[in-house]
This record gives structure tokens, C-alpha cells and sequence, in this order.
């Protein structure tokens, strides 16, 4: 039976240059740096503290800007969403929908990486 998440793939044409995005922009940490595969692909490893992990892998398949990236979105809850997008918005991470309330849930706001992913900061209830 399914226990949870283990982790979200993004796979790149140059995942060195999109991991750089995701530390210096976003500001995750490596957990692990390797290579992997027949074709000695790079991986990085970022762990969440909610035990789920992004992997950041080069892909020799993978070209280009993602064509549909409200496809699959990938969300990173923050303890406080308008600082968080203060700061991204500063970064200049390119801003695809400002702070937006859903109720019973919290608010949500989109961005896009540099390869066309979007992910989203969200701000929980809870959180």
C-alpha cells in the first residue's frame, strides 16, 4: 500500500543550472550531489522538512521550456507567504499569480523556474 510521497522528479537538460536556480532564488539546500544512470547523469537531491524530497536529475531526453506547466505543479509551504514573495519578487523569479485566498485551505502563489515548472508557495490554515 502507497505510504506517502517520496519525493517529485524534475528532469532537466541541465540540471546543474536549474538546481542553482532553486538554491540561490528559493533558497533550498543540496542534501546530495551525485551522478547516476548508463549516461552519468547528474542528481541533486533537496530534502523538505517534511521528509518528501525534489530530485533535480538530467534527462538526455528532456529539451527546452516545458510546454504545459499547469500540468503538474509543485507546492512549498511557507510560514509566511507575503514575505516569501516579497523576497521572490525581489529575486525577480517570475511572479505567474500573485497571492490568491482558497477558503478552508489558505493562500497560494505561483511562480515559473527557468525552465518553465511552475511551483507555488503556499500558506496553510495550519501553517
Amino acid at each position: 500500500m502507497i505510504k506517502g510521497i517520496e519525493g517529485i522528479n524534475f528532469f532537466s537538460s541541465d540540471a546543474a543550472k536549474l538546481s542553482d536556480f532553486y538554491v540561490k532564488k528559493i533558497g533550498l539546500k543540496v542534501s546530495f550531489e551525485g551522478i547516476m544512470g548508463e549516461h552519468d547523469e547528474s542528481i541533486y537531491v533537496f530534502e523538505m522538512k517534511s521528509g518528501s524530497n525534489l530530485y533535480i536529475i538530467d534527462h538526455s531526453e528532456v529539451k527546452g521550456k516545458n510546454k504545459n506547466p499547469q500540468r503538474t505543479i509543485i507546492n512549498f509551504e511557507v510560514d509566511d507567504i507575503k514575505k516569501d514573495v516579497r523576497k521572490l519578487k525581489k529575486e525577480k523569479v517570475k511572479l505567474v499569480q500573485d497571492i490568491y485566498h482558497v477558503e478552508d485551505y489558505g493562500f497560494i502563489a505561483t511562480f515559473e523556474d527557468p525552465e518553465g515548472n511552475y511551483f507555488q508557495l503556499v500558506q496553510t490554515k495550519s501553517s
